[in-house]
């Protein structure tokens, strides 16, 4: 009995020294280093470039959508206005076109020749009434007054047929290369100007680019819609990532391609992430002490990370991740 109290009282000293000796030690060690961030998505904004009234808002918050469904609809008499006018300018200048290419009509054709034909035989009539006049001048019964101004009036006449004839062929031949290239391009013109106001008339008409789930419906209808403002919202759920501000010290453990564990809170749940996208500036700095009289500042350099496997994660969610 007397050997056994010693040995008690010993085995009770060494404990009570290992664990002081343990506490010491531990005091000493440096603290877990928990680095917290949170969820992101990608966020598109639905808008039109076309401003107008908000006819009608197809979805609601929280609902799913798809790409190509329609999502919004503007209600713009303007454009209206300007398609029936583009349209009927459209039209114009094809007919415009069409005449230049098709020439003068028979009508105009045989209108011109007529012309041609009247002073060709005015003209002819000049000619012989000189002649005669010239006849009498020599035989001395009219004064050369009278020659002079048989001479000029056939002269008048025939040069009167000649513009006649040139317009004759003119009527012909129908508008030149030039005019005819010109008023096809005219028509080009106008077409681009139909299937530009069709353009604006068709974003009349929004549809979503994108999968996702409606998070904001900032306009409704009968609100006026600026040009590109954002009227609803939409998060792609599948494609999130993790953002995390992690500090210089501690930047060696996230290095891009390598993979870390992060326990989500919302999930109650440890996910493994791996490092996509590594800031290659610091964003901000934190002063950290080394020992009582010196110290340094630490850059904070922003870590994306998506999920290795599918989580249902969301916007906003936090986590922790624990060094």
């Amino acid at each position: 009995m007397n050997k056994v109290k010693p040995t008690l009282v010993t085995l009770g000293a060494v404990a009570v020294i290992g664990w002081v000796g343990y506490k010491f030690f531990d005091a000493y060690q440096a603290p877990a280093m928990h680095i917290q961030g949170q969820i992101e998505s990608q966020q598109y904004s639905i808008s039109s470039k076309v401003p107008g009234r908000i006819d009608d808002v197809l979805v609601r918050k929280g609902d799913n959508v798809t790409e190509g469904q329609l999502i919004f609809t503007i209600h713009s008499p303007e454009i209206e206005a300007k398609l029936e006018q583009a349209v009927a300018g459209e039209k114009a200048a094809g007919a415009l076109a069409k005449e230049a290419e098709i020439g003068a009509r028979q009508q105009q054709i045989k209108a011109a020749e007529d012309q041609w034909r009247k002073a060709k035989a005015a003209a002819s009539l000049m000619e012989k009434t000189y002649l005669r006049v010239n006849n009498l001048y020599k035989d001395g019964v009219v004064a050369e007054q009278k020659r002079d101004e048989a001479l000029t009036q056939w002269q008048a006449a025939k040069y009167t047929e000649s513009a006649a004839f040139q317009m004759f062929q003119m009527t012909k031949e129908g508008a030149r290369d030039e005019t005819k290239l010109a008023a096809a391009e005219k028509a080009r013109m106008a077409a681009g100007a139909v299937a530009e106001v069709e353009a604006y008339a068709a974003d009349t008409q929004i549809h979503s680019w994108f999968d996702g789930e409606v998070s904001q419906v900032l306009l409704h209808s009968g609100e006026l819609a600026p040009q590109g403002f954002p009227v609803v919202t939409i998060i792609d759920t599948k494609d999130t990532w993790a953002v995390l501000n992690v500090r210089e010290d501690a930047l060696s453990q996230f290095e891009k391609g390598s993979e870390f564990d992060a326990y989500v809170p919302a999930l109650d749940d440890t996910i493994t992430f791996i490092v996509t996208h590594v800031a290659v500036m610091g964003d901000f700095a934190t002063w950290r002490s080394t020992d009582a009289t010196q110290g340094f500042d630490l850059r904070t350099f922003e870590v994306e990370a998506r999920p290795v496997d599918e989580a249902p994660l969301r916007m906003g969610m936090s986590l922790v991740v624990e060094l």
